[in-house]
């Protein structure tokens, strides 16, 4: 039995039927009409997101909103429901959940792709919502110093990704994401593929940093290695790759720079989760503290 407060798929509703009839969950949880072959909702949503390339994050949130959307209404299909059900929601959201106003106007752009991408329904109905205004707040930017601090608590491949992060200018999925064939240590280059907005770039390599991302590569190579000796080796390939070139898969310029220290079972290795590594060590290495930290060089 599912916790309350679960947000699960089975029991969702599916597309309606053509005769606008709704299928309601039977006892056990289950869905008759999915059942029957016809898509669940939250898969329309997920072949919409996909079929526009957006991030993965963004198909996270889009999913889990039409998720959370659909059970505060009590399992109706937003076919059935339109604007007064959207701002019910949405002043759920701000006065009962207290969300923020960026997490608001986050939940109201994934409805309105449900409606607009997946249900295929007129916008004029929605203009009405109201939009949450987010305030304007400075940045909180870390000082030379302050970053010296940071650096100077953590260590090996955390403090590389970090390091890289803040010398090279990458975003923290960007870091996570690097391969073997996007950093060029010859010329100090990374290539950033697919950045936000879909583009590409490149940047520098810190001169500091070129010894331990040698060390870095050197280790991966290894590892590696071994993975392809064991029958293992695979990595996960962007798009349709993966079909165009069989064997890329295991080649050494597709391997991430920093892959996680376990293969899955299907043989493949993914990159370190850095939402776990980057987001935890740092603000603990900020609030100890310590003896004055060493100068940090310009990258």
């Amino acid at each position: 039995m599912k916790p309350k407060g679960h947000f699960f798929e089975r029991g969702l509703p599916t597309s309606p039927t053509p005769s606008g009839e709704r299928h309601s969950p039977k006892p056990d949880g289950s869905n008759s009409q999915a059942e029957s072959g016809k898509p669940r909702l939250l898969d329309l949503v997920r072949q919409a997101v996909r079929t526009r390339h957006y991030s993965r994050s963004t198909e996270k949130a889009y999913v889990a909103w039409t998720r959370r959307f659909i059970l505060y209404h009590g399992k109706r299909h937003p076919a059935e429901m339109g604007t007064l059900e959207i701002g019910q929601f949405l002043t759920h959201l701000a006065t009962q959940s207290k969300v923020s106003a960026s997490t608001q106007n986050q939940a109201f752009a994934a409805l309105l792709f449900l409606y607009r991408h997946v249900l295929g329904q007129d916008l004029d109905s929605l203009q009405g919502v109201v939009r949450a205004k987010g305030p304007l707040r400075l940045p909180v930017v870390l000082s030379r110093r302050e970053v010296a601090a940071v650096l100077g608590r953590i260590r090996g491949t955390v403090w590389l990704m970090a390091s890289l992060m803040y010398g090279s200018g990458l975003r923290l999925m960007e870091c996570a994401r690097l391969r073997v064939k996007d950093v060029e240590l010859s010329r100090r280059e990374i290539i950033v593929r697919d950045g936000k907005g879909q583009k590409d770039r490149i940047t520098i390599v810190p001169a500091k940093l070129l010894p331990s991302l040698a060390e870095q590569l050197r280790r991966v190579r290894l590892q590696h290695d071994a993975d392809v000796r064991s029958g293992a080796g695979y990595v996960e390939l962007p798009f349709a790759l993966s079909r165009k070139y069989p064997n890329a898969a295991r080649e050494w310029g597709w391997q991430w720079i920093f892959p996680a220290t376990r293969s899955t079972r299907s043989r493949f290795r993914v990159h370190l989760i850095a939402t776990t590594l980057m987001t935890t060590a740092p603000p603990a290495a900020v609030t100890q503290p310590s003896a004055p930290p060493r100068p940090l060089q310009s990258p």
